[in-house]
């Protein structure tokens, strides 16, 4: 199932499935307990985040082409940090530049699957991981290069967790429509320019591993999202550099999962 969340016109916020690119058949209930159809099919007036997530767990360097194009070992261990629930953003909606990114361009993208969980896990083994997965989705892990190297006092958080900088969506396609997370194209346009290219089955830690790892003595509550790490194509990495900028729009395309759009504002 592809399911949405979003807003009608006159105000209401719904989960649904899409009819076309502006209806929805709408459902009733909660995506992680039971959700049943209404008979209603309605306009989406917009597209909100699929989720709302109640925590952020992030991996840096999970795909070996990614790590190789930044200079850097293949982990041992996963590099996980998190980005506060404030960073998300739906589909459509804006990606403002910081104001603190005062010393020139340093906002980058990094096209990543997404993972939510369905259901409270701790000290899950890695053939029971995915069990616990409600479904996918499209996430732009967007940073503020500077602040991630430089203005964290070493770790990442800060240049990972401005306003906007979680966009998610359009669709939550459940676990069971993904017949197999290590096998997903997973790329990003920049003004319609192909900028990342790879694919899953590239991460150094796959989906349940990551899964399990972040379970150990650890609870993973209903609505966790894991983000999963990028292929190569970074903005930092090119030569020259490229960073996002004013009047951009910004793409991620996971195959079988969706395509994530944005625009690229200026600070207010």
């Amino acid at each position: 199932m592809h399911l949405i969340r979003f807003e009608t016109p006159d105000g209401r916020t719904l989960y649904g499935e899409p009819v076309g690119t502006d209806r929805a058949r709408v459902l009733e209930g909660d995506p992680f307990g039971t959700l049943t159809p209404t008979g209603e099919h309605t306009d989406v007036a917009r597209l909100l985040p699929p989720v709302q997530p109640v925590n952020i767990f992030c991996i840096g360097l999970n795909y070996r082409a990614h790590a190789q194009e930044t200079g850097a070992a293949i982990p041992e261990h996963p590099v996980v940090f998190m980005k506060p629930t404030t960073a998300v953003i739906g589909p459509e909606d804006p990606i403002p530049l910081p104001a603190a990114c005062a010393h020139g361009p340093e906002v980058d993208y990094e096209a990543e699957l997404a993972v939510v969980i369905g259901r409270k896990a701790r000290n899950l083994t890695v053939a029971q991981a995915l069990d616990y997965v409600l479904g996918y989705t499209c996430a732009n892990d967007v940073s503020a290069r500077r602040w991630q190297k430089h203005g964290g006092g070493g770790q990442w958080i800060r240049g990972k967790g401005f306003d906007g900088f979680c966009p998610l969506g359009p669709a939550l396609v459940t676990a069971d429509a993904v017949r197999d997370p290590q096998a997903l194209d997973v790329g990003c346009r920049l003004n319609g320019r192909e900028m990342q290219q790879g694919n899953s089955a590239d991460m150094i830690f796959p989906v349940a591993e990551l899964i399990a790892f972040l379970s150990r003595d650890t609870t993973l509550l209903p609505g966790t999202l894991l983000l999963t790490g990028t292929p190569p194509g970074v903005g930092f990495a090119r030569r020259p550099p490229v960073f996002l900028a004013d009047g951009d729009r910004v793409e991620v395309a996971i195959g079988g999962i969706g395509r994530l759009g944005n625009p690229v504002v200026a600070a207010a």
